[in-house]
């Protein structure tokens, strides 16, 4: 490894991409540090399309594919944002050792004694509406949804609503849909299982954002609480959308846990 500076492997939440990063990305190349921002697989410039995707492992495996790649010595600092915490959870539980630390920024935090499929139910019950938001029934309607796709409505009052207008109006154009598995609950949780012994051997901090309309602060508690972190980081006065309404405050903390 480049020991001048560390790895910073940035994972989107959903219905984004690897663009979403573009600003915590300029801060941490200008710090001297590596960054990677991927694509997950029917997101950002990804090729395939939603309705290819069979399982969250589909979802994932452009994560898997690189963390594979990297050599051992390559200590990544692993940042999952929203539902991309659910993809860095699982690549944690593959790659242990190749991950020095990994940071969960307003996210889906399940465990070892915490599976998806019950912090998928808990985040649901939070949820009193949908908005303009647009829901996929490719099972056909007496089935759960299979994809989602933002709408500008819930985008602007729920994710961006302290977000500069420009990265609204970024995400309105670039924005693709999210699939959804919980009609498979069993091979969710297969895809997903985790262990003390592998994922609970990687330091993992969160940062919780207390103004989140989306991943709500009870939510973001609740995991803490149901799934212990190392570390917890408070940023106040953020949206869902932490690296564009507070990009400095999540770098200068990010920066900080590599000094540690």
């Amino acid at each position: 490894m480049d020991q001048s500076g560390r790895h910073f492997v940035l994972v989107h939440g959903a219905g984004h991409g690897a663009w979403c990063w573009y600003k915590l990305a300029t801060l941490l190349k200008s710090a001297g540090h590596r960054v990677t921002a991927l694509d997950m697989a029917a997101s950002g410039v990804h090729p395939k399309q939603v309705g290819e995707l069979r399982s969250m492992s589909d979802y994932s495996q452009p994560l898997m594919e690189f963390m594979e790649s990297l050599p051992a010595d390559d200590q990544v600092v692993l940042v999952g944002h929203s539902a991309g915490g659910i993809s860095i959870s699982v690549a944690m539980e593959r790659f242990p050792e190749k991950i020095s630390v990994a940071a969960f920024d307003s996210s889906f935090m399940h465990g070892p004694d915490l599976n998806l499929a019950t912090v998928f139910r808990k985040f649901f019950e939070g949820v009193e509406s949908w908005m303009d938001t647009q829901r996929r029934y490719d099972k056909g309607q007496g089935n759960p949804p299979t994809s989602l796709i933002w709408g500008p409505m819930h985008l602007q009052s729920k994710l961006y609503n302290l977000s500069p207008p420009e990265d609204l109006t970024l995400v309105t154009i670039l924005v693709r849909p999210y699939p959804f598995y919980l009609h498979d609950e069993a091979g969710l949780i297969n895809d997903t299982t985790l262990t003390k012994e592998k994922y609970g051997s990687v330091r993992r901090v969160y940062v919780e954002v207390k103004e989140d309309y989306t991943v709500k602060e009870e939510f973001q508690r609740w995991l803490i609480e149901n799934n212990p972190a190392d570390e917890v980081k408070v940023i106040s006065g953020a949206d869902h959308m932490v690296m564009f309404s507070k990009p400095q405050e999540l770098s200068s903390w990010l920066l900080g846990l590599v000094e540690k």
